[in-house]
């Protein structure tokens, strides 16, 4: 089969041929319908995060099941999914607790750096967060797949495993927005624009999106938004102008420390700062203590949306197919899994929210 693989940090992916083994006892086969460049992705392309080389990356995805192993319950081929990185043991106490995308003791095969299902002439290849979803089929654990309507169209259902995941999840579970309340989105790409997305399902009464690119910031108000700021000098103070006072809630979804600082000053008094984008490793947020302490602000992270994909997953769908969730004007465009590099390339330069390669 055909995969992308990236052979070290600064270098254009190669489209190479690959073999896959599996499923085993506990995986599942899937034929990749369709696979989103999502920026987590670019985090090991650019180096900012560290990764085992040679890797197929990749982790937004749908497709149809191929196979499945003899332990796994509920799916069966032909099946039409998503997959998810926060596969879980559903045994550690975060998953007793209800909170299996922070599971502790995630279900991968042993030594995964010898064992991954890819390999090229009897080497493995690693899989980006035990997915690897550049490709055209992938084995993974169970608990990272989850099932879907067979009216949803499979190109659009990618995008539900992490940017509207992850974007509405954060809003809904992970800050639990308040009817009525008023929210600032620092950064609309592909997650942010389900931030917006998501305040506008959770009845927040002011959304006010905030981007360097006024391309953006219009595909913001087809999202929710209320309000529309150019990043820049004295955003801050502006912020605070619109929102008469200062915001409830305010999410980074950039992943820069000194955005994320903007965030916190947008706040009024007990409000929220919900930190969503992924940051490079070294990176600190520092923020004024005393105006921490004297207004009662809280900062959080959170993690692939702070929910239960297998859950949530199939509802998005629902409510897509009734007309209710925004997913269309998500995906600037299609490509092959030729066109990676320019994809991203585009998603660096802010030119798109989300690309999507289609397989055959």
């Amino acid at each position: 089969m055909k995969a992308a693989i990236l052979r070290a940090a600064r270098e254009p992916l190669s489209i190479e041929t690959v073999e896959l083994d599996g499923p085993r006892a506990d995986e599942v086969r899937i034929r990749v319908a369709a696979s989103g460049l999502c920026h987590s992705d670019y985090h090991v392309i650019s180096g900012d995060l560290g990764s085992d080389f040679p890797i197929v990356l990749g982790h937004e995805a749908s497709g149809v099941v191929e196979a499945v192993g003899s332990d796994v319950r509920g799916l069966t081929h032909g099946d039409h999914v998503v997959t998810c990185t926060s596969i879980f043991c559903g045994h550690c106490s975060e998953c007793q607790d209800g909170l299996n995308h922070l599971c502790s003791d995630k279900p991968v095969r042993a030594q995964p750096q010898l064992n991954s299902p890819i390999r090229q002439n009897g080497l493995p290849v690693q899989q980006f967060c035990n997915l690897g979803a550049f490709a055209e089929e992938m084995v993974v654990h169970r608990s990272g797949v989850v099932k879907l309507p067979k009216a949803m169209p499979l190109d659009v259902a990618a995008v539900l495993g992490c940017a509207v995941l992850t974007g509405i999840g954060s809003v809904t579970a992970g800050a639990e927005v308040k009817p009525g309340s008023k929210v600032v989105v620092l950064g609309c790409g592909g997650v942010g624009l389900n931030v917006v997305q998501g305040a506008r399902l959770a009845g927040a009464a002011q959304i006010v999106a905030v981007d360097l690119n006024p391309a953006k910031l219009a595909l913001a108000q087809v999202f929710g938004a209320t309000d529309t700021i150019l990043g820049g000098e004295g955003v801050v103070e502006r912020v605070i102008e619109a929102t008469g006072g200062g915001a409830d809630y305010a999410f980074e979804v950039v992943g820069l420390p000194a955005l994320q600082r903007q965030g916190f000053m947008m706040l009024r008094k007990r409000g929220t700062l919900m930190i969503v984008g992924i940051t490079e490793m070294s990176a600190e947020l520092s923020v004024p203590a005393l105006m921490l302490l004297g207004r009662e602000i809280r900062i959080i992270g959170s993690n692939m949306g702070s929910v239960p994909f297998q859950r949530v997953i199939p509802t998005y769908a629902q409510l897509y197919l009734d007309g209710r969730l925004t997913l269309d004007p998500l995906i600037s465009q299609r490509i092959v899994l030729e066109d990676i590099n320019r994809g991203y390339e585009q998603l660096i330069a802010g030119e798109t929210a989300r690309s999507v390669i289609v397989f055959n």
